[in-house]
């Protein structure tokens, strides 16, 4: 059972001082951080590791003495997980990882690092085409696949497998690739353009064809890849699509107009099936030349609901329905080439991207995905307002603004909340607790506790920059004054990546139990076409998140096509099922009778089905307890600071900590002979400090202000981490000493358990118990 103070006390140090959207709470007073000193905290040194026997924490056995060992990774016989070669289940501890622009060494020392704590999926987010001026459309970039060919090598010997994205089409286009308008962004233009498409098809045979010499097998060939994506973050769904240059607009025009024409018999029975009054306009609209326009993203994000609007709303579900389609069947296609043409074995996704406004497009968004074999998402962990400054996109300066806020107060923002497709996989391919926000030491935590409960297949951390833990981030070409600014997206800092052993361990090996769908929701493509938002939404949290009323005791649910509005917080209970099925087709949505019951907003709890997790959002704190893995996240000293589990009583004085308890012998924590005790709690370098400071946030009449905190030194080298102020009681009288160990799991020094109970060293993260020797 769980022991907890019932008050209710904030921790996250912000404060609202302009009202934004209606109900939004406002504070009186700022919390400003406390500086990370030698009186609260100690100096983080990772020496390099010999890799010997001698670690008493490492985890390389969880992974194939080489990745794909027995064969291509595939889908499990219902569709919605994945198995190795042999059949065998498989779950992903994954990271985005740079590994591919190191020295090979680093490669190796990466691979091994990342594997010892429990990694075996790594993601390549690369670009392959060559897109400097001078390049020609066709080439690729030849040092990039040799980086990539040399660190599959690493992976295969590290027992870790491949995921490669190739496209990312962020970018602009040199006029050296003659394309229309010069040098046109390419968001969009893959799907649109036939030269760039068979471009990328050029692109991908080059990559994937291409023999290895470091494993004599091309990338088709090779199951130490397990899958391929299409591209990253690209749809014509979402906003970069409004300003799709216009002589791609016409090739889409030209499209529409032909689909149209299949649909309706010609482009003006279209347009008088669709009824009369405002249709909607696009540029590109020629009715006596039998040509119209897809209506644009801002449009389709447009009700059209009332009965005078009924013309343009059908054009806008003609618009919506083609889309889908187009998208759909372009990635079919690059499906077919990958597989008939370059022989890839590999599991295959589309894309990983949103839309321009979920509620409504999503739905379109996933109908396109589901033409391959697995669905994907980029989800961030931290809210719009929770870093602001020039080149805030990727990289933090002294003089930037943030908010330290713990994803515990607000569990709508958790990356694990997505509607999963009935018979497909899915993937978060990128996902990170954004820096530079103190309260990270929660992610790995919250990752593996819901990853496990609702079934979704990998969560990709984004992204390791550094071979081994990131000890010194200071970039000296990013010099402001005296000070020298760090990168925004390294995910390598010890207060996220300390905690993968423990997590990675307990959700590879199935220490918590995957709930029954909570819900099953099935809409027809009707619907879906018609942008009608389902009965659950999941939608990112945009802008200001401080209004929650889905968590409120007087939420009362809104109307949907399909039924009642259903909560959000579902995701933390169990995992949400889609199902689309074709027009006319029966079937009701299944609906957990007990789903209410595990909601208790007056206490602000969300308890998971299984009973072994339970979040409470007012405390901000969650609670693990599983037979064999135990634990509890947050601002455990502002909730009691006693938490009496199953097997394990935890004390901390922390304001702020994780704490895990895990068996490394697969023995239930009662009757285990080694368990591992995990502490983390914050990081920030020698030195950053910051002060109380209010900053604007949007514009118009969205604008509000945040009182925050303004950094005013990013500090230094070294890391400080915040001392541990943990102690903890096992219920098993086995286990009679604790071994400490360094950050790199050597043993340090041995320290007895007295009456079950040991106190964690200050400088300490990790501890074996065991009996003793």
């Amino acid at each position: 059972m769980l022991a907890l103070n019932p008050s209710l006390l904030a921790a996250a140090s912000v404060v609202w001082v302009l009202a934004g959207p209606a109900g939004v709470p406002a504070a009186d007073a700022v919390v400003p951080e406390t500086p990370l000193t030698t009186a609260n905290s100690w100096a983080f040194d990772a020496p390099d590791d010999p890799y010997t026997d001698a670690a008493l924490l490492d985890l390389r056995a969880l992974n194939e003495a080489q990745s794909g060992q027995s064969g291509f990774v595939r889908l499990s016989e219902n569709g919605m997980s994945f198995t190795l070669g042999n059949g065998e289940p498989v779950r992903f501890w994954a990271v985005g990882t740079d590994a591919n622009r190191f020295d090979p060494d680093q490669m190796d020392r990466h691979a091994r690092w990342l594997a010892k704590r429990g990694v075996n999926l790594c993601r390549l987010h690369v670009t392959v085409a060559a897109h400097e001026e001078g390049d020609a459309l066709a080439d690729v970039n030849d040092e990039l696949i040799a980086g990539c060919h040399r660190f599959i090598k690493s992976c295969k010997d590290a027992g870790i497998y491949v995921l490669i994205s190739p496209y990312y089409a962020h970018f602009v286009a040199p006029k050296s690739w003659n394309l229309p308008g010069g040098t046109p962004r390419m968001e969009g233009l893959v799907y649109v353009d036939p030269k760039v498409q068979a471009a990328y098809k050029v692109w991908t045979r080059e990559f994937y064809a291409r023999v290895n010499p470091h494993t004599g097998l091309s990338i088709a060939e090779d199951p130490t890849v397990a899958m391929l994506q299409i591209l990253n973050e690209d749809s014509l769904l979402f906003w970069t699509a409004q300003r799709l240059p216009e002589p791609y607009r016409e090739i889409l025009a030209d499209a529409y107009s032909k689909w149209l024409t299949e649909k309706y018999g010609s482009v003006a029975a279209a347009w008088a099936a669709w009824g009369d009054g405002y249709k909607g306009k696009d540029d590109l609209d020629d009715l006596e030349n039998g040509r119209l326009g897809p209506l644009r993203p801002y449009d389709l994000t447009l009700d059209a609901a009332k009965p005078a609007e009924r013309a343009l709303r059908n054009r806008l579900k003609d618009t919506a329905e083609f889309l889908a389609r187009y998208q759909r069947d372009f990635y079919a296609e690059m499906g077919r080439y990958l597989r008939e043409d370059l022989g890839c074995k590999q599991v295959l996704n589309a894309t990983n991207w949103r839309t321009a406004n979920d509620a409504k497009l999503k739905g379109l968004e996933r109908y396109s995905l589901a033409a391959l074999d697995w669905d994907a998402e980029n989800e961030y962990v931290g809210s719009d307002y929770q870093h602001r400054g020039e080149n805030d996109s990727y990289r933090i300066d002294p003089g930037h603004y943030l908010v330290n806020e713990s994803v515990l107060g607000k569990p709508l923002e958790m990356c694990t909340n997505f509607r999963q497709r009935k018979g497909a996989p899915f993937i978060v391919t990128e996902t990170a607790w954004k820096n530079p926000n103190r309260y990270q030491s929660e992610g790995p935590f919250l990752v593996a506790a819901y990853q496990s409960l609702t079934g979704i297949d990998g969560i990709v951390w984004f992204a390791m920059q550094t071979p081994g833990f990131e000890t010194d981030p200071n970039k000296p070409f990013w010099q402001i004054g005296d000070q020298m600014s760090v990168h925004k997206w390294s995910h390598g800092y010890p207060a996220q990546t300390l905690g993968f052993p423990a997590a990675a361990l307990l959700y590879r090996r199935g220490d918590l139990q995957q709930a029954d769908p909570v819900i099953l929701e099935r809409r027809t493509e009707g619907e879906v076409f018609d942008r009608q938002p389902p009965r659950l939404t999941d939608d990112e949290t945009y802008g200001d998140a401080r209004d929650q009323p889905e968590l409120r005791p007087d939420w009362t649910p809104g109307k949907r096509a399909g039924g009642a509005e259903l909560p959000r917080a579902a995701f933390l209970v169990g995992p949400v099922v889609e199902e689309v099925v074709p027009a006319g087709a029966s079937g009701e949505d299944v609906v957990s009778p007990y789903l209410d019951k595990q909601i208790d907003r007056a206490a602000g709890k969300i308890h998971a089905a299984t009973g072994e997790l339970m979040w409470d959002y007012k405390q901000q704190i969650c609670v693990m307890e599983g037979p064999r893995a135990q634990g509890v996240t947050g601002f455990l000293k502002d909730a009691s600071g006693l938490f009496v589990l199953e097997d394990v009583t935890i004390e901390s004085r922390n304001d702020y900590a994780t704490v895990q308890v895990v068996s490394l012998d697969d023995a239930p924590l009662k009757d285990s002979e080694s368990v591992l005790v995990q502490v983390v709690t914050a990081n920030r370098l020698t030195g950053y400090r910051t002060e109380p400071a209010t900053f604007a946030v949007g514009s118009g009449d969205n604008a509000y202000e945040v009182a925050g905190e303004r950094i005013t030194n990013i500090g230094k080298a070294p890391l400080r981490l915040a001392n541990a102020q943990v102690a903890v009681t096992m219920a098993n009288p086995k286990l009679t000493e604790a071994v400490i160990l360094d950050v790199n799991g050597y043993p340090v020094r041995t320290l007895p358990i007295v009456g079950g109970r040991f106190e964690m060293p200050a400088d300490a993260v990790y501890a074996v118990l065991r009996p003793g020797r």
